[in-house]
């Protein structure tokens, strides 16, 4: 990440709108910046291979579900965030990854600019491609910032996406049994 471009970019943007960058409360805003989208954009540094290379051997391949796991994101068009919950379950194949790495994997490219569609498409073709299960299905819902402080201005409006791979694919049965454990409290 080049820190020394986002803050040329940043007092760019602040000349830009009008205001004065040598003010006080803006003297050190682009050092801010950038130091910020070190952390919000470290998608682009992290690689979710990593994450899903340590598997643990199961001999049931029983579907396995972690859900409400909270993202952030930007939308890649206006650099607005985005941010919700996204669910990910997957059917093994005689192999299984810890928890917390499910979360990894949305976190990795949830930290990059996004379209909620190809986010939910990258974490299923992340497990399909490393851990190689029989199937997975990925639901996200999200509220945009670009539709509810900007352009059509509807707060609360969310955004769904569903990816299916693998047997997932066509199973109504098993699409409504992933639907079931969704909702499940």
């Amino acid at each position: 990440m080049n820190s020394e471009k986002i803050k040329e970019g940043v007092k760019l943007i602040l000349e830009g709108i009008g205001e004065d960058i040598t003010r006080e409360g803006l003297v050190e805003t682009p050092d801010r910046i950038a130091r910020m989208y070190e952390e919000l954009a470290a998608g682009y540094t992290d690689d979710a291979a990593v994450h899903l290379a340590k598997k643990f051997h199961v001999d049931d391949n029983d579907m396995v579900m972690e859900k409400d796991i909270p993202f952030y994101s930007f939308c890649e068009h206006h650099m607005l965030p985005f941010y919700g919950t996204a669910a990910v379950a997957y059917i093994p194949d005689g192999e299984v990854v810890g928890l917390s790495k499910i979360a990894r994997t949305v976190e990795v490219y949830a930290k990059r600019f996004q379209l909620q569609e190809r986010l939910t498409a990258q974490v299923a073709d992340a497990f399909m491609e490393e851990l190689k299960p029989q199937g997975v299905m990925v639901f996200m819902e999200a509220e945009h910032m670009c539709m509810t402080m900007r352009g059509i201005k509807k707060p609360g409006t969310k955004t769904v996406t569903v990816v299916t791979r693998g047997i997932f694919d066509n199973n109504e049965k098993l699409q409504n049994s992933f639907y079931r454990m969704l909702e499940h409290k």
